[in-house]
């Protein structure tokens, strides 16, 4: 007769909640107020003025169907395959011929590859910061950096822009009051060119300034600069990382390609690459060589700096849309930017009007906008919101921006009837409040 299996007593244990096992630095990782929109912004009767989708209707579709079959025909072996962490070598190439129209001298060595430029942001931001480290950022700021830096639970102080962009002399009084503290941030996160949200630019002037106030103090800068290309004047602006060659750049095709596809990069100094690369390596072991390649291939055979300029006068259509529109609807007491390259415009509304308050009200109406709190990590921003002119036709923007002032003279004539409720102080100190107006028209 056989032996009976052994048995072991498992000693019984309390149960615990799924949540009482996630590291303590998932408290800081909540959904963006972008995000959430995006469900109730994707209903065909909403005019959505909240998501920056770039509109690739432009691209040549049937071109490049040829040009995937082709690749998987002629390539799929390696297409398919897994790749190198550091992304595929011929594309490496090319990215620095791409950003040689800003100004930069680069080689491939010192280009990492990633998915998308949110990702090579996570990865700058989890080989720099500790826990408790200080970055600062501009405020207002790009809602996925903010998302990224609360999630390696480093603490932003924010500087404010003006209708040039970032303040210098604002910087520089940031970093002495960090420095009386005993603290020396990580690194000054900026978006330069056609700021997201803003839409404002730093001026050519105060780059350099900008650089040299970072370097005496001891911070790295991290340039962030999807929107470079698409500048309406035709011209390029100087990329800071030209001036500077320890600047971290990051850089993406998804504004000037095909944003499902991924695909955006990282220029560091030598010092940095290596690490960069093994932090690549854990997150996602390689960039999907499919979709480098077949980027690599549109570059190569189809006349990508003609498709840059169809965007861009596709896009200034639709900044002109929005901006008239603004003019013949909004209410007295609104002030907005007149952005010269990217996909948005910050809108300030009249003193009481809380913008995250009436957008519940605003999507009842039929129109969906960005509030202007979800670009600030410490919550102010609630008289601003971010209209997006990228993706909706230029009929369709005027009909948000008409839906959108509908409501805002309702909350207005509520405000006259009833009075101006309590609210968070409207313009916060300097050092943590962005643009209010930047290079404000006032109707």
């Amino acid at each position: 007769m056989a032996d009976a299996p052994l048995r072991r007593e498992v000693p019984s244990t309390p149960a615990v909640a799924p949540a009482e096992r996630f590291a303590a630095r998932t408290a800081g990782m909540t959904a963006s107020e972008i995000r959430a929109l995006f469900a109730v912004a994707s209903r065909p009767e909403v005019v959505s003025l909240a998501g920056g989708m770039p509109n690739i209707a432009a691209l040549p579709l049937d071109a490049l169907s040829v040009e995937v079959a082709d690749l998987v025909a002629r390539e799929g072996q390696v297409a398919l395959q897994y790749g190198s962490a550091q992304g595929v070598p011929a594309l490496r190439e090319q990215i620095c011929e791409v950003m040689a129209l800003e100004g930069i001298r680069a080689v491939p060595d010192d280009v990492v590859v990633t998915v998308g430029s949110q990702m090579a942001l996570d990865l700058v931001t989890r080989i720099y910061c500790d826990p408790g480290d200080v970055v600062l950022a501009e405020g207002p700021s790009y809602v996925g950096a903010l998302g990224s830096f609360a999630a390696y639970q480093a603490r932003v102080v924010h500087v404010a822009m003006d209708s040039h962009g970032l303040v210098p002399e604002l910087l520089r009084t940031a970093l002495h009051t960090l420095a009386h503290q005993g603290i020396v941030p990580k690194f000054l996160y900026t978006i330069p060119n056609f700021h997201n949200p803003a839409g404002v630019t730093l001026a050519v002037e105060r780059r350099a300034e900008v650089l040299e106030i970072c370097a005496r103090f001891g911070v790295a800068v991290v340039e962030d600069n999807p929107y470079g290309l698409l500048g309406f004047s035709g011209s390029a602006y100087p990329a800071l990382r030209s001036m500077d060659r320890d600047v971290i750049y990051l850089g993406s095709f998804s504004k000037t390609f095909a944003s499902g596809l991924r695909v955006g990069w990282a220029l560091v100094p030598p010092a940095v690459r290596d690490r960069l690369v093994l932090a690549a390596e854990s997150a996602t072991l390689c960039p999907p060589s499919f979709n480098q390649m077949l980027v690599s291939r549109y570059l190569a055979g189809h006349d990508w700096r003609s498709q840059i300029k169809t965007y861009t006068e596709a896009y200034r259509d639709r900044r002109d849309a929005m901006l008239r529109a603004l003019e013949t609807y909004l209410p007295e007491g609104c002030s907005w930017n007149v952005p010269d390259g990217g996909f948005y415009v910050w809108l300030t509304v009249p003193e009481g009007v809380d913008t995250k308050a009436m957008l519940p009200r605003a999507v009842t109406a039929r129109v969906a906008y960005a509030s202007g709190t979800g670009f600030y990590a410490d919550g102010f921003g609630s008289r601003q919101l971010r209209l997006s002119y990228c993706y909706p036709t230029p009929e369709r923007i005027t009909e948000g921006v008409r839906r959108l002032a509908a409501v805002l003279e309702a909350e207005l004539d509520v405000m006259r009837t009833f009075g101006t409720p309590a609210r968070l102080p409207a313009t916060p100190p300097a050092v943590r409040d962005g643009p209010q107006a930047p290079s404000p028209h006032t109707p």
